[in-house]
């Protein structure tokens, strides 16, 4: 009477295991807090705008974020309010994004190094000008030149396309604290 061997573990068993344990590792990287912030609530940074302070507890880094809300309208059928969030690092302007508040439509050019990019009309007080801004699904991001004319303005509005069609966002960012700003963020505000 012969005994019953085992099939021999070939390449293929070994692969799979491997691949089930890398995959439980980016599962569980995906899980663990790469950075923690120690952020706290927002406080006025004059006019409509809201500054929001936090503290990476590993690499010290302060960061500053400022929020301006679009102007309310009682007709207005977003789930939330559109927004501009300009983000700050150490004194440094790092980056803004225009938040619509209604979904986007698909972007509509290509932008120098081929990301999507959709064209936006901007007025800053009196004056025009169209921008090709970076698209995400939910949001835009804002050249910084754009953010140097709207935080010395007093209106901005945004003409951008979602999903409906036209859209326009109107913002009051007067009043904004430009000490505040100039010192998380270099910024100056510039005429258009």
């Amino acid at each position: 009477m012969s005994t019953p061997t085992l099939p021999a573990k070939g390449p293929c068993f070994f692969a799979s295991r491997l691949c089930l344990f890398f995959c439980l590792l980016l599962v569980s990287a995906a899980l663990w807090p790469v950075r923690s912030l120690a952020q706290t609530s927002g406080v006025t940074a004059g006019g409509n705008w809201t500054e929001y302070d936090s503290q990476d507890t590993m690499t010290a880094a302060r960061k500053v974020t400022f929020q301006l809300r679009a102007d309310g309208s009682p007709r207005s059928p977003e789930p939330f309010q559109p927004r501009v969030e300009i983000f700050c690092e150490n004194g440094s302007y790092k980056a803004s994004n225009f938040t619509p508040g209604v979904r986007l439509a698909p972007p509509n050019r290509p932008g120098f190094w081929g990301q999507p990019q959709m064209e936006v009309m901007v007025r800053v007080d009196e004056s025009h000008s169209n921008h090709g801004w970076n698209w995400t699904p939910n949001s835009l991001s804002m050249d910084k030149g754009t953010v140097r004319e709207m935080i010395g303005a007093e209106v901005f509005k945004v003409q951008f396309l979602g999903d409906n069609g036209p859209s326009i966002a109107e913002f009051s960012p007067h009043g904004l604290d430009l000490t505040r700003v100039s010192k998380a963020c270099g910024l100056t505000p510039k005429k258009p």
